[in-house]
């Protein structure tokens, strides 16, 4: 049997790059996927024939993570078309960096209200039927920034900052009830973001990490697939640095 056999996740920002991966990783195990973003296109589009051709049921939907209006709109539209949700992954995030004396406060409340007011908004809509059913896994993805801190990226660390904080808090919370809710750390992940920096630049982050290489978004949907399973059933509010040695 496979580790997510007819269970329902929602993964916000799932159209690209770590949410894709982690939708197809769920979708191979058994999982049937609703994915967010903050628009449904072309390539949102193959997504969604790519995991129902899979044999999974899968939807995406159009929807703002920082809109807490939205949020509760799109549990309500799932549960609709659903039935239920076991397993959150809120994974919508933005970057904005820049040194705090050149950043405007335009980029640091943007980044605020994308990167962890959407991890309020999707928890609090989802937690009434995880506590109805008594199960329910949530995954948070912060990142080792928000472990470590970074320069030029106040707004962002502190934001994955934030979403280990609320991720350790609303574990204790929805315990009780068999709801277990962990945060991922990732790393250096070659995704569409980092393909963009130069090839120096990437090759010295790489020579900084233990196993030398970036990571893959599979990495992280790996990590995912523990979590969302019942291989994690008693591990909740954790925090899992998915980044080959980088943090330790």
């Amino acid at each position: 049997m496979k580790l997510l056999e007819g269970r329902i996740a929602l993964i916000t920002g799932g159209a690209r790059g770590i949410g894709r991966a982690i939708a197809l990783r769920f979708a191979s195990e058994g999982a049937h996927i609703a994915f967010s973003d903050i628009r449904i296109d072309e390539n949102a589009l193959e997504l969604e024939k790519q995991l129902q051709a899979m044999g999974v049921k899968a939807k995406g939907y159009t929807s703002d993570a920082s809109s807490f209006e939205d949020s509760e709109k799109l549990v309500n539209e799932i549960l609709n078309d659903f039935g239920t949700i076991d397993i959150l992954v809120n994974n919508a995030g933005i970057t904005r960096d820049n040194l705090l004396m050149r950043m405007t406060e335009a980029d640091w409340d943007l980044v605020i209200k994308v990167n962890l007011k959407s991890v309020f908004n999707l928890t609090k809509a989802v937690q009434k039927v995880m506590l109805k059913n008594r199960k329910g896994s949530i995954i948070n993805m912060s990142s080792v920034v928000g472990v470590k801190g970074n320069a030029g990226q106040s707004n962002y660390s502190a934001s994955k900052a934030g979403m280990i904080g609320f991720t350790k808090s609303i574990a204790q919370e929805l315990g009780s009830r068999n709801v277990r809710c962990n945060a991922i750390a990732p790393g250096f992940i070659e995704t569409e973001m980092t393909a963009k920096l130069p090839e120096d630049v990437k090759k010295e982050w790489a020579e900084k990490i233990p196993l030398r290489r970036a990571g893959q978004p599979d990495d992280v949907a790996n990590a995912c697939v523990f979590l969302a399973s019942d291989l994690s059933s008693y591990i909740t509010g954790q925090v899992v640095n998915v980044c080959g040695g980088m943090v330790m």
